[in-house]
């Protein structure tokens, strides 16, 4: 069998530390559809994975990364064959299945979606979880009712992965977008994105004084969870929606169900690992469509995969910006 470069993860003592290694390709799980991977990239949930947080892996030695994007080199399923251009995110590959960072790849059929035309495996991967979960998020406020003449729509975590590509999309379909980020020096980045306004976060991140506030947002994009979200919900226009697609600030809501009862307002949960087929062709479909490449091109920084386990306690952080995408063969 064919030798292959990954990132691999082994627990030593409790604590988790990353190698690049070459592995045989007979150590891959099974799995109808063997992918030569191209490019991977970097959530925050692979950062957790990387320094053993949230018990999200159980069993090592462990490659991580929750998304690929690559070509078919073998397949035993009828819907693939090689030479076809794919892209995986979700389905617990990175957690409980080797993942994407590594030259090779063995998942299931039914995890892969071809990449639509024109869309590359690097910018597939400079959208990645993330963008794919910003589109998610646009698809369900969209159901919900949200449209652009409804008024000012929040993103928080405006200058994250999700953030960021949730703001370009939502600017492009004609919204006014207003920006929550706590990091000030990024007004000009978020702004050539597409915000109208930014706010601080500071706003938005104590614990509500008061079941109901102003209405201010039409709907809301929230990467951040916690007492962000729940004083987001205080704030909701009559009838609107927040689609919660994040934790960064917590996994608690001190919330009441007021807004729910005196103003009709949605919360929307936002699930992009399990999420069906037909909901991920569509929004990968849409993101095509809806998510300029320049724009994607702005928020994207390409690293090497040596270069991965330094930048995981960064995005935990929040000391990244936008989307960084993992070139597997540096």
């Amino acid at each position: 069998m064919a030798a292959f470069r990954a990132l691999v993860l082994h627990e030593n003592d409790g604590k988790v530390v990353a190698r690049l290694e070459t592995l045989d390709e007979s150590g891959l799980p099974e799995g109808e559809v063997s992918v030569r991977v191209e490019y991977s990239t970097l959530n925050y949930k692979d950062g957790m994975i990387l320094q053993g947080q949230g018990r999200l892996v159980r069993a090592y030695p462990h490659v991580p990364g929750i998304d690929f994007a690559g070509t078919v080199e073998r397949s035993s399923s009828p819907e693939f064959k090689p030479g076809d251009r794919v892209l995986l995110t979700g389905w617990r590959v990175g957690e409980l299945y080797w993942g994407g960072y590594a030259e090779r790849a063995r998942v299931k059929a039914d995890w892969l979606v071809r990449r639509p035309d024109g869309l590359s495996a690097e910018r597939a991967m400079a959208i990645g979880t993330a963008g794919f979960t910003a589109m998610l998020a646009v698809i369900a406020l969209e159901r919900h009712g949200l449209a652009p003449s409804n008024g000012d729509v929040l993103v928080t975590g405006a200058a994250g992965g999700v953030g960021s590509a949730a703001v370009t999309v939502l600017s492009k379909l004609g919204y006014r977008v207003i920006a929550s980020t706590g990091r000030p020096e990024q007004r000009d980045y978020l702004t050539k994105l597409g915000a109208a306004e930014l706010i601080d976060r500071a706003e938005l991140s104590t614990k509500p004084a008061r079941p109901l506030d102003r209405e201010r947002w039409a709907g809301a994009v929230d990467a951040v969870g916690g007492a962000t979200l729940a004083t987001i919900l205080t704030q909701l226009k009559y009838g609107a929606s927040v689609a919660a697609c994040g934790l960064a600030g917590g996994s608690d809501l001190p919330a009441t169900v007021i807004p729910f009862l005196l103003r009709g307002v949605n919360l929307i949960g936002i699930d992009s690992v399990m999420c069906p087929r037909t909901e991920r062709i569509e929004a990968w479909n849409r993101l095509v469509r809806d998510l300029p490449m320049d724009q994607l091109d702005r928020m994207t920084e390409t690293v090497p995969l040596s270069k991965v386990p330094e930048l995981a306690p960064r995005i935990l952080a929040g000391a990244t910006r936008g989307r960084v995408v993992i070139d597997i063969s540096g």
